[in-house]
């Protein structure tokens, strides 16, 4: 149990670089790929989905998405925290999903969706486990909103949480925005 919260909090504070190697990986076995309109454009739907997901996200939870420290902000359930708890991570999944398919090689999605499975399992322990020391009401949030398969039809908790200016939001993602544009620049060069 220790240990796997030590690897949580590490992967938590060097989850921006940990893609990088699969990123590298895709473009390279994809280099020499010619890859279908069809794929390409359901590459990209997905891509632009978990996106929208993420803005969505960071529009409630605000700037603290991006800190790597222990500070944890106000329990958020409002916006996309009201149907999951981990909207970020599955927009990440989104996202990566779609830009395998883009790259043609989908032999590497089962590696692509493991390698993100057990970073995400840990790193949610860890960050559930700082939640419900700081906030006695989380421990309840989780029992009513799954953590990764967004519920629909189910009643909501009260929704808590601030709305971020949606120019603050985009500046709090730029990073995330200029790797999706790198990393498609980069396919489509091949």
């Amino acid at each position: 149990m220790k240990e796997s919260q030590e690897w949580g909090a590490w992967l938590f504070r060097n989850r921006s670089w940990l893609p990088v190697p699969l990123a590298i990986s895709v473009i390279v076995l994809g280099r020499h790929l010619h890859v279908s309109p069809r794929l390409v454009t359901g590459g990209l739907a997905l891509e632009g989905m978990g996106e929208a997901l993420r803005l969505w996200a960071i529009r409630h939870i605000g700037t603290i998405s991006r800190t790597r420290a222990r500070r944890i902000g106000p329990l958020v359930t409002s916006g996309p925290y009201a149907f999951v708890r981990n909207p970020l991570y599955v927009g990440n999944w989104c996202l990566w999903t779609g830009v395998v398919v883009c790259s043609g090689v989908l032999w590497m999605l089962p590696i692509v969706w493991l390698v993100f499975g057990v970073q995400y399992t840990l790193m949610v322990g860890h960050e559930e486990r700082l939640l419900q020391e700081r906030h006695e009401d989380y421990a309840d949030y989780m029992r009513q909103v799954p953590g990764w398969i967004p519920r629909v039809l189910r009643p909501r908790p009260a929704a808590t949480g601030p709305r971020v200016p949606w120019g603050a939001v985009l500046v709090s993602e730029r990073s995330t925005l200029l790797a999706i544009a790198v990393m498609a620049a980069l396919l489509l060069w091949r």
